[in-house]
């Protein structure tokens, strides 16, 4: 073996790198169970010892917090967490660059742009262009009117559409730039110990993983918020009652189909609302009367008579769903003018929205919601609603955020409650000191992403640049609202489109069945080789050991994320590790059968396992680096240790072993690659393959027949990946029946049944809905799992938790499905070619490409024909699709290490003397034992992980071990006597042109 000292070099300082690397990790695990330990005698002491190395020394000359940035990241479903992939808001962006353009082409090109984003695969820029152009080929973007005006420094009067596009493209690139740094600002300042944010590449995506989570309604407010601040001017009350009594009369007579022609109680467009409100203060009275009965107390309903609440309703649709700012005294001062109920305030916004009652209201007015309730603890959930008066022309405010020079979580007078103060800069300080000034006596509202935070009465001119925002805050609250402020406002809103929230119980739970299994699978993996391969067994064990430790440093230093379907990755690693050690083995077996000596038949039976080991490796790496481009999150997690444990597999086998070998053989003490039990095992084989492959042919074709047909009829369980919807995982303290939860949470998710599966134990559901999946407002995430909490309430004395959530969008379940084809596609190509260069012959490539789709389509047919009967979820989700491309690079290993074995005995026995048939079965007979043991040990880890692994990877496990099983046969039974039928006639040709 050459380069020795080189080798032996290399692999300890890896080793020593990967044992640095792995130290923090160690160190902080101490730490954290010292700690645990301590809370259980004494909780001050515990948290005083972990306040004192938080930040001071604690390894060496890091700290406690530095340890814990370079400790071995743990994925989300190992110690929970949120995962949420948010998209920039390109409509509103457009809208904004064009000062909210009124043109009825450019508005109609966004909302069709919008409705083909679903499907399209283009950005949404192009998309826009395309529908502006089908609308009005003779539109110019360039136009005054869209971008002409607010663009002018960028582009000229006369540029092209095709001009204009590329500008805005470039605005998008720099305001989703914008949006990263501003949201890795809000996130550093959150306090979450490795978090990770990263922009996905091709798309207007940002993706942010939290772990340790536990409040993710609070996380989605801080990431979604768009830092809008803004100070408005109001208007009183009483200047817009009459507004909102007339709005009421012209919804009841709408609702009734009468035609209101003489409904003069206030003109369309009032330049001065107080004249306006001396115009209806008399018909004010009688509106109050009528809702609320005389002012001497008589109630409503006894002024009413027989007149019905119905009724009443009828009559009043706007004050129906909002109650107006006043009582049986009067109308309350101040400018909030009306009071609803969250699950109200969307008709409310319907009502006011609405062209004939839009039209009454003076074109100074808007109105906005308060962000928090009146009372957090009432069910009902009463906001306010606040009139906004707009002062200028251009419809902006008289100050905004740019005037904050900085925000900090204060407490109010006596330290009563949190509140957020902030300092402006000396022009915001200027200006605020005017606005104050001009409205001593009203209210000045201050509006943050469209939602009130606060509206007080201004006693005098404020100087000096102070100011705070109060609103019954939480300190938590109070804090993420002043970290908003710091970091800056969004360039545009920015939604969540993809979400995963995984408690810390289904954490815990993960890693506990993660770590069992893969400490099983090892066990079992070593006894094996010990017991077949003898004093060889120990040298792959070693080497499998340090493979693993390999891993384990590497992705700690890389920074890469352990994830559940990760540890399957390790997993899957050590079969390939342990794969490339039996091709070496048997190889020197076969040599020492020749009668060579052990130090010989070493050397060759290395030389000899190179190219099959290489080839193996070459084709699962190619299958690793494609499921990395084309999977995303936990997919990204096990395509990443694969790809490391295949580089580290190749290393620790080839090498490793090599030097445990050379130091035995120069320490003259014996090495055996057999036992008793194994020795002879496989040598008197002769199996007719190729001459049973019609048996097999309608064996594969019955399965795939049978499995297309429930296909077409039952089709599969797709997962929330492919549908799009939101997903919950719900364990109930007993057994419960699915049925009921699912009847139970139909009325709370607006009639619609979602569908309710049992997941592992009995008292464990999961929930599948697409409830308000399209909604993309703030809350609506926090809304529906509110629904979620009420309607479970009502499974009858069975209290419930739930464990974790996933939410994917509409566009995030297309391009998943899009991904997943793509990638199953190119990795079949990409195998296709690599074949083709290696054998130089398109046959080889056909037989194992043919038995690729044999593999991917078989272990389909499984997943749709056993479905509902099995025992365990089986549902086809990114997780699936990361094991049928494993599966692929699997199969394709086997296939490899058979042509690499039919391609050596062409060489030795001549195809013109032997038949081509015999040549194919002495090569797979001869490679029987290294199949049987490479599935054998690779089957054991995967039924290991199956069984131990836990019910969240128990489909993903099951679909890898059908695919050993089937991978294995196709090898045998589909690749190779299809690659001999289009080549069976080759011999003969040679022969004759000998």
């Amino acid at each position: 073996m050459q380069n020795k000292g080189a080798i032996r070099i290399f692999a300890i300082l890896l080793g020593l790198v990967c044992l640095y690397q792995l130290s923090f990790t160690v160190a902080t695990r101490i730490a954290e169970s010292t700690y645990e330990e301590m809370r259980v005698t004494d909780a001050d002491e515990a948290d005083k010892y972990l306040e004192d190395f938080k930040y001071n020394i604690f390894v060496k000359e890091y700290s406690y917090m530095e340890c814990k940035e370079r400790e071995l990241n743990l994925g989300l479903d190992l110690k929970g967490g949120m995962n949420v992939t948010l998209e920039i808001s390109l409509q509103e962006m457009i809208r904004s660059l064009s000062n909210n353009s009124p043109d009825s082409t450019f508005n109609q090109a966004i909302r069709q742009a919008t409705e083909r984003m679903t499907t399209a695969q283009e950005d949404f820029v192009t998309l826009f262009g395309e529908e502006f152009e089908k609308i009005d080929p003779n539109a110019r973007l360039a136009s005054p009117a869209i971008f002409g005006y607010t663009l002018k420094e960028k582009i000229k009067g006369d540029a092209t559409n095709a001009e204009v596009l590329e500008v805005i493209k470039a605005e998008k690139e720099a305001a989703i730039e914008q949006a990263f740094e501003v949201l890795r600002t809000r996130i550093d300042k959150f306090g979450v110990t490795q978090p990770n944010i990263q922009r996905l590449e091709g798309s207007d995506r940002i993706l942010v993983e939290l772990p340790g989570v536990k409040e993710p309604d609070r996380v989605r407010k801080l990431l979604q918020g768009t830092a809008k601040l803004e100070f408005w001017e109001t208007y009183e009350n009483q200047e817009v009652y009459g507004y909102l009594a007339e709005a009421n009369k012209i919804l009841r007579d709408m609702q009734a189909g009468v035609e209101k022609k003489d409904s003069t109680v206030v003109e369309e467009e009032a330049e001065e609302p107080a004249e306006v409100v001396e115009e209806v203060e008399d018909d004010t009275t009688q509106s109050l009367t009528d809702l609320f009965g005389k002012a001497d107390g008589d109630s409503a309903e006894a002024d009413l008579g027989e007149e019905s609440i119905d009724d009443l309703q009828k009559n009043n649709p706007l004050f129906a769903v909002m109650s107006p700012a006043a009582s049986q005294d009067g109308l309350y001062r101040g400018p909030v003018v009306g009071y609803a109920s969250v699950k109200d305030t969307a008709k409310v916004n319907e009502y006011l929205g609405m062209d004939r009652v839009r039209n009454i209201f003076p074109r100074d007015l808007k109105f906005y919601w308060t962000v928090k309730s009146i009372d957090p603890k009432d069910p009902a959930q009463v906001h306010q609603l606040v009139a906004i008066k707009v002062t200028s022309r251009d419809g902006e405010p008289p100050l905004d955020g740019s005037a904050i020079s900085d925000a900090n979580k204060d407490f109010g007078q006596f330290g009563a409650s949190p509140e957020v103060s902030m300092m402006m800069t000396p022009d915001g300080a200027n200006a605020w000191k005017r606005l104050t000034g001009e409205n001593v006596g009203r209210s000045i509202a201050i509006v943050l992403d469209d939602y009130v935070y606060s509206f007080p009465t201004v006693q005098g001119e404020i100087s000096g640049g102070r100011s705070s925002i109060t609103g019954n805050f939480t300190i938590a609250e109070a804090e993420d609202l002043a970290t908003v402020l710091k970091a800056g406002k969004l360039p545009a809103p920015a939604r969540i489109v993809e979400e995963a929230v995984v408690g810390p119980t289904l954490g815990h739970e993960s890693i506990t069945n993660g770590i069992y299994s893969f400490v099983g699978a090892i066990a079992l993996v070593l006894v094996f080789m010990i017991i077949y391969y003898g004093t060889a067994g120990w040298a792959a064990n070693l080497a499998l050991m340090a493979n693993v430790f390999f891993v384990f440093g590497v992705l700690s230093s890389l920074g890469a994320v352990l994830t559940l379907p990760g540890i399957a990755g390790i997993v899957l690693t050590i079969g390939i590790s342990i794969d490339s050690n039996v091709l070496i083995f048997e190889r020197i077996r076969e040599e020492l059968a020749r009668g060579t000596g052990i130090r010989l038949a070493v050397t060759q039976g290395y030389n000899a396992a190179y190219s099959a080991i290489i080839d193996s490796n070459v084709t699962s790496l190619l299958t690793g680096i494609i499921l990395y481009v084309f999977g995303s999150g936990p997919i990204q997690g096990f395509a990443t240790t694969l790809i490391i444990g295949i580089f580290c597999s190749l290393f620790a086998s080839i090498f490793i072993t090599r030097l445990i070998f050379e130091g035995r053989l120069a320490a003259k003490r014996a090495i055996t690659v057999a036992t008793g039990i194994s020795k002879g095992a496989f040598s008197k084989v002769n199996y007719d393959f190729v001459g049973k492959r019609k048996m097999a042919y309608i064996f594969s074709g019955l399965v795939i027949l049978a499995g297309i047909g429930s296909m077409a009829t039952r089709g599969f369980n797709y997962g929330v990946d492919f549908l799009g919807g939101r997903s919950y995982m719900v364990e109930f303290q007993e057994a419960v029946n699915t049925g009921d939860v699912s009847t139970a949470l139909e009325g709370a998710f607006g009639g619609t049944a979602p569908t309710v599966k049992t997941f592992g134990a009995d008292n464990r559901v999961k929930v599948i809905t697409a409830y308000r999946i399209d909604d993309n407002s703030e809350t609506a995430d926090d809304e529906v799992q509110a629904a979620l909490i009420e309607g479970l309430s009502g499974v009858a004395g069975n209290t419930a938790e739930v464990l974790s959530s996933q939410k994917v969008g509409p566009t995030i379940a297309d391009d998943i499905k899009r991904s997943a084809v793509l990638s199953i596609f190119f990795s079949l190509i990409v195998i296709f070619l690599y074949i083709l260069i290696r054998f130089k012959k398109w046959q080889y490539s056909l037989g194992a490409v043919i038995a690729l789709f044999h593999d991917v389509l078989f272990v389909l047919s499984l997943f749709s024909l056993f479905y509902g009967f099995a025992p365990f979820s089986m549902e086809i989700d990114q997780a699936f699709i990361a094991a049928i491309l494993t599966v692929v690079g699997y199969s394709i290993n086997d296939t490899v290490v058979v042509f690499d074995r039919i391609r050596e005995y062409q060489n030795e026995h001549q195809a013109r003397k032997h038949a081509f048939a015999q040549i194919a079965n002495g090569a797979l007979n001869s490679a029987l034992s290294r199949t049987v043991i490479t599935s054998l040990t690779t089957f054991i880890v995967l039924l290991v992980l199956f069984l131990a692994g836990g019910e969240t990877i128990k489909g993903f496990s099951f679909a890898l071990l059908a695919g050993i099983v089937v991978g294995t046969y196709s090898s045998a039974f589909i690749a190779t006597p299809v690659m001999l039928e289009f080549t069976k006639d080759e011999p003969a040709k040679e022969k004759k042109n000998k």
